[in-house]
This record gives C-alpha cells, sequence and structure tokens, in this order.
C-alpha cells in the first residue's frame, strides 16, 4: 500500500479509525503498508494538526496500537518519515510561529523568500539527527522497516533538486553533493537500527508544484544522484511516478520506467507505483477516454514477471477500496470500490 496523506489524526495523534483502516487493508491481503507521511521531531515539519507526529510518546503509543492491529492481521508495516520543508506556507499550524525550512531559502518555484528560513549547516545536522531519532523509535515500538520521504519536492527532496538547492557547504553543489544530506540521513538511520531493518527511499523526478520537473535528465545523471544512497544503505527504492507504464529516458530504453532504470544502475530491489488499478486514460497524452484496468494491471504483471522492478505499490484503488486485492485474486474486479476524488475525504 503506497502512503498517501489522510489528516485524520488531531492534534497529530493516529485514533482507532486510523488504526482499523490500515488493519482492514492487512485483513485483505495487503503484504505491506507503507503508511501516511508522519511528522518528524520539527516545529516546521508538516503544515496541518491533523498530520500524524512521529515523535512524543502519546504519539508513538498510537502508532504501537496501529502496528499491533496490523501484525494481528498477518500484514507487515513501516512508517513514512517526513519533512515538508518549504512546501509549508508561513503560519501554517499546528505551530504557526515556527517559519518554514529549506536548503537554501526558496520556493519551489526558485524563487527567494524571506519567509522561508534557509538551514544553517548545524541545523541540518540537527535535521538528520531528528530522522535518526524516527527511525529508532520506529524500530523501538515495532514496525518492520521505515521509508524516508525524499520524494515530491518536500524538505529531502528540495536538498536534491538543482533549483532549491544553491547551498555551497557540504550539503550543496553538484548532483552527487546534493545527495550529501540524503545519504547521511540513511547513515545515521542505520546507526541507529541495525543492519537488518529495511530502509526505503522514496524518491521522484516530479514535484508537487511542477509534473515536468527533473532530478536527472539521463541515466547517467540517475546514477550519479543514487550512488551516494546506494553506498549510505539504502535498501530498497521507492520510485514514485505518476503513470507506472512511462519510460523515463524514452531515448535509451523504451521500456525502462523509473523503477526500472533504478533497479538496472542500483542494483538494487524497487518498487514501482503510479495510478495502478485506477480506470484512466493510459497515456499522458490521452485527454480522453479510458481503459480498462484489466489492461492497466496486465502490464504491471507483465513488468515484474520480466523482472524491470520487484514491487508494485497501490494508492488511490487502496484508498477506495480495502478489499481490493481480494477482489483482484477472485477475479471480481466488477465488484471494486471505485476511486473517486471524494474518497479522500473520509477513511473507509
Amino acid at each position: 500500500m503506497a502512503p498517501m496523506t489522510r489528516g485524520f489524526s488531531p492534534d497529530g495523534i493516529p485514533g482507532e479509525n486510523v488504526a482499523e483502516y490500515y488493519r482492514k487493508r492487512a485483513e485483505n491481503g495487503v503484504g505491506l503498508i507503507i503508511t501516511e507521511g508522519t511528522a518528524i521531531n520539527h516545529p516546521a515539519a508538516v503544515a496541518h494538526p491533523d498530520i500524524p507526529h512521529f515523535y512524543g510518546e502519546k504519539a508513538l503509543k498510537a502508532w504501537s496500537k496501529v502496528v499491533n492491529d496490523v501484525h494481528q492481521a498477518g500484514g507487515k508495516i513501516i512508517p513514512q518519515l517526513w519533512h515538508v520543508g518549504a512546501a509549508r506556507k508561513a503560519g501554517s499550524a499546528p505551530n504557526v510561529d515556527s517559519p518554514p525550512v529549506s536548503p537554501s531559502g526558496i520556493t519551489l518555484k526558485g524563487k527567494k523568500n524571506d519567509k522561508i528560513k534557509a538551514l544553517s549547516n548545524l541545523e541540518v545536522k540537527e535535521m538528520i539527527n531528528a530522522y535518526a531519532e524516527a527511525a529508532a523509535n520506529a524500530k523501538r515500538i515495532g514496525f518492520d522497516g521505515i521509508e524516508l520521504h525524499g520524494a515530491h519536492g518536500y524538505l529531502i527532496d528540495q536538498f536534491l533538486w538543482e533549483v532549491t538547492n544553491k547551498r555551497s557547504d557540504e550539503f550543496g553543489g553538484h548532483r552527487s553533493e546534493r545527495s550529501t544530506f540524503a545519504a547521511e540521513i540513511v547513515r545515521a538511520c542505520r546507526k541507529e537500527v541495525g543492519r537488518d531493518f529495511p530502509i526505503v527511499f522514496r524518491f521522484s523526478q516530479w514535484k508537487s508544484t511542477d509534473y515536468h520537473a527533473k532530478l536527472a535528465n539521463n541515466s547517467k545523471e540517475l546514477a550519479e544522484i543514487l550512488t551516494p544512497l546506494v553506498d549510505a544503505g539504502v535498501d530498497i527504492f521507492h520510485c514514485s511516478t505518476r503513470r507506472i507504464w512511462e519510460p523515463e529516458f524514452e531515448d535509451e530504453d523504451p521500456a525502462l520506467n523509473l523503477a526500472g532504470w533504478t533497479k538496472k544502475l542500483t542494483k538494487k530491489p524497487t518498487i514501482a507505483v503510479g495510478s495502478i488499478g485506477i480506470n484512466r486514460a493510459y497515456l499522458s497524452n490521452q485527454d480522453n477516454g479510458t481503459v480498462t484496468i484489466e489492461k492497466n494491471l496486465k502490464i504491471v504483471d507483465d513488468k515484474v514477471r520480466a523482472g524491470y522492478y520487484d514491487y508494485v505499490a497501490v494508492g488511490r484503488a487502496l484508498l477506495a477500496d480495502p478489499e481490493w486485492v481480494v477482489k483482484l485474486k477472485e477475479g471480481k474486479l466488477n465488484e471494486v470500490r471505485s476511486y473517486t476524488k471524494e474518497a479522500e475525504g473520509f477513511l473507509t
């Protein structure tokens, strides 16, 4: 199950409804659940009071209940550790007096903004420690691994991206140098959790504000970004794309999407994601019409069997219908509850 922000945890504390939401997916055949993004221990980590925290004994006790429920249902679960960086507007709750922070005080549009605080070198290192603390807590309360959210224009991604990272210290510079922040987070987390606790790193080309943004324009540039992360100890790469079937560097190999290229370059297992099980236009240049879910799923199955990537994460289809996996296995796709935007407004 792919991570999807829900915002149903008042004061940052996931309740029984959140535990039930995840338990239902585990009961119905989801092998691994990646939670919604959870705030690391930093006052500007998120921009809404109902986003769950991953710090403080009250929140961690609540997450322990979620873990136990999922395990009792036969599933595995990892938290997604998150800081939104410059994606947060000044004055946002829950900590309205804490300014947004970023690598260089630059917005996701590439503009300097006095309301966004550029992190000092010391503050960057303190942020790394906050991720490591969260990783240690995840292991302590029984999670099966962690995912670091380095995608979609959030804080880690802002360090990776040349548009938002203009630093002149060890955390800025060339592509591989811009990976230093992410790599140091991985190293710090690995030190806390040991060798046998999986660390997943999620990344993307696209940003929430720019679907056409690129960290890498070709496979060579992608390798320069990912190699430091491999060396730091990433176990699995979760490669976020909007449409799983689209090639990443089509001129080089039209068969490989971002997860396929990442597996080829890093030799690490990869998770592919992007509109799986969603009944909509199959190609990005199709403005009208739909394709069957069966066709959508067949190409995913074919790619996994061919070894292009190892796992797939299903998001919106599972958000709408907790029994999606069971219905898929039993050939009852006609009974699947279809995803609609309205499904985001409540926990099913």
